[in-house]
């Protein structure tokens, strides 16, 4: 599995402005409109026709930046007038476009983006930005985007955590108001960066049990699918930790059982979640490092691969 969710699952991944430039208003009309299930609204302002969600060397960033207010204005509009289940499918329409405006844009700022590690100036533990990077990050936050440090060098264009949250509460059935709140809040700090885990084991097995329970609570959720991948990944990383922050300590073939601080947070895990099926794999884990048998065959026994989730209520 991608340990960077792997987060990256993400399961990753908006606008109000009016338009009075008339040369980038012809510019605009001319592209085609992306294939969606978002109604028009009818106003003057939905004339405007934002570029394809196909990417295309032709497009810049204003017209990305254009593109995403205007559909985050009309989003905003049609939330206030539909009923929660219509919100529900226009959160996964309305995403999905972001998404692959955010992909588009990704790839039309690569140079910048990979270059954005150099900015860092140690001296002062921030960034000091060349006046173009300034511009492209002055017209990002007008779209509720940001760069984001993801590690080993590398860096990326992506949402604020709380921008669909800010729009969908409220709006939408409980599961996906729960789905998309809970999301908001893992995304506000890393989750890994080279290969380490960059959040507490408590805060990893916190999550891992929010997933399993969110499957156990929605399982005719048309999100459940996300939320088993996410539960899976996390419960992979919990039991066995990344390459650089593992649970145990095994050298050459020689097990040498579960790092104190990892049991210390599974006795915690399993007094909160007793009846939980992440406790069961626990439980397992630890009397399989117990009896010292090798590293292969633990993961042969515990056998995430295996999927039980029919057997919720």
């Amino acid at each position: 599995m991608n340990n960077k969710i792997k987060n990256s699952l993400k399961f990753l991944l908006v606008f109000s402005v009016m338009f009075s430039c008339k040369k980038e208003e012809t510019k605009t009309s001319e592209n085609l409109v992306v294939s969606d299930t978002i109604s028009a609204v009818g106003s003057k302002e939905e004339s405007f026709k934002p570029i394809d969600t196909a990417c295309s060397a032709k497009n810049t960033t204003r017209d990305y930046v254009l593109a995403f207010q205007w559909y985050q204005k009309k989003t905003e509009k049609e939330t206030a007038n539909n009923l929660p289940e219509q919100n529900d499918k226009l959160y996964d329409d309305y995403s999905k476009i972001r998404n692959q405006y955010i992909a588009c844009l990704n790839n039309a700022e690569s140079k910048i983006l990979e270059e954005y590690v150099n900015y860092y100036d140690s001296g002062s533990d921030s960034y000091k930005f060349p006046e173009n990077v300034k511009k492209l990050k002055s017209e990002l936050e007008k779209a509720d985007l940001e760069f984001w440090d993801i590690g080993e060098g590398y860096t990326e264009i992506r949402s604020l955590p709380n921008h669909y949250y800010s729009i969908f509460k409220g709006k939408v059935t409980a599961d996906y108001e729960t789905y998309i709140y809970q999301l908001s809040k893992e995304e506000e700090v890393l989750y890994q960066g080279d290969a380490a885990l960059n959040i507490s084991w408590k805060e990893l097995g916190n999550r891992t049990i929010f997933w399993e329970n969110f499957v156990k609570k929605y399982p005719k959720s048309p999100l459940v699918s996300n939320a088993k991948e996410f539960y899976n990944n996390y419960l992979h990383d919990y039991l066995f930790g990344l390459d650089n922050t593992s649970t145990f300590n095994i050298v050459g073939e020689t097990n040498y059982g579960l790092n104190e601080e990892n049991k210390m947070e599974f006795r915690r895990f399993i007094k909160e979640n007793p009846n939980s099926n992440t406790a069961k794999k626990v439980k397992q884990l630890i009397e399989l490092f117990d009896s010292k048998i090798s590293f292969e065959e633990i993961q042969k026994r515990i056998n995430l691969e295996e999927r039980n989730w029919e057997k919720y209520p």
